[in-house]
């Protein structure tokens, strides 16, 4: 894009000086594009963390504009940010613990990039991931995810329907079968355009752990925005399913789940699937 740019300056038989002007300026217009801020929250997981931070400093460095670091409960800060991440990293300390949506939102505070990007410390990375995502990203795509892969089996995490109780219980039955496209993205990873996610007003803090980025997915979608999942771009994911095992957890997850059939927005956004299948259809 940069060099066509450049050539259609010459075509037009620009001075040197411009046409060298308009080359500088579209290299600039790039770099800016592929900035991001990266948010992870980290609840007692240093070597997560720092695992995934290494990965960063490896692959990402030269697109982050800010890398902000939560934590979330009390931990040791060792080794938090190598010196490569050093200069572009925020580290955040809360005395109680706070929700996913409310976390993720107050380091979105310090994003003046055009990206935004929410990770989960059982992320790993082994490429430049948020530059291969961008790349392919439309003007009307709010938000761009890879495929996550789990790191026993290699396979990718199945798409994600429309959230409906059936939903919740048919995905634990035998012959279930993914969704074709996804209805949201799951919040382990997203790259989130930061118009997009100012314009909604980020995620809804009502939620404490479960559920926000489908509610952010939807929101997004209803205010005109598109989702784009790209399963050629991959990373790792260590999910943690912590709702299995820690009745804790699984009440937040019941919480979240009664939040989100009760509101308004997952009702809007299943009559806007649903007139999206008709049309597709007709």
């Amino acid at each position: 894009m940069i060099e066509n740019i450049a050539c259609q300056a010459k075509k037009m038989n620009c001075p040197q000086a411009l046409q060298t002007a308009v080359h500088d300026r579209a290299v600039e217009l790039h770099t800016e594009r592929l900035l991001y801020t990266v948010s992870v929250v980290s609840h007692g997981q240093g070597r997560l963390l720092r695992q995934l931070v290494d990965d960063l400093g490896r692959f990402a460095i030269h697109g982050i504009d800010r890398l902000v670091i939560t934590h979330n409960q009390p931990e040791s800060r060792q080794v938090t940010c190598p010196n490569v991440c050093r200069d572009h990293c925020v580290e955040l300390d809360n005395l109680q613990p706070r929700g996913f949506g409310a976390n993720h939102n107050a380091a979105f505070d310090y994003c003046d990039a055009p990206w935004f990007a929410v990770l989960n410390p059982d992320i790993r990375l082994s490429s430049d991931v948020f530059s291969r995502l961008i790349a392919q990203a439309s003007a009307d795509d709010a938000v761009l995810a890879p495929a996550l892969l789990d790191p026993d089996t290699g396979e990718a995490a199945p798409n994600r329907g429309l959230l409906t109780p059936w939903e919740v219980l048919r995905r634990r039955l035998p012959g279930w079968k993914p969704a074709g496209a996804p209805a949201w993205l799951p919040g382990a990873f997203l790259l989130i355009r930061a118009e997009a996610f100012r314009q909604i007003g980020g995620f809804d803090e009502r939620y404490f752990l479960y559920a926000e980025d489908f509610d952010l997915c939807a929101r997004l979608r209803l205010a005109g925005w598109k989702l784009r999942y790209v399963p050629d771009v991959q990373v790792s994911h260590a999910a943690q399913r912590s709702s299995h095992v820690r009745w804790r957890y699984l009440r937040w997850h019941l919480q979240s789940l009664w939040r989100l059939w009760s509101g308004r927005a997952f009702w809007r956004y299943r009559a806007l699937l649903r007139d999206e299948t008709r049309r597709a259809r007709a």
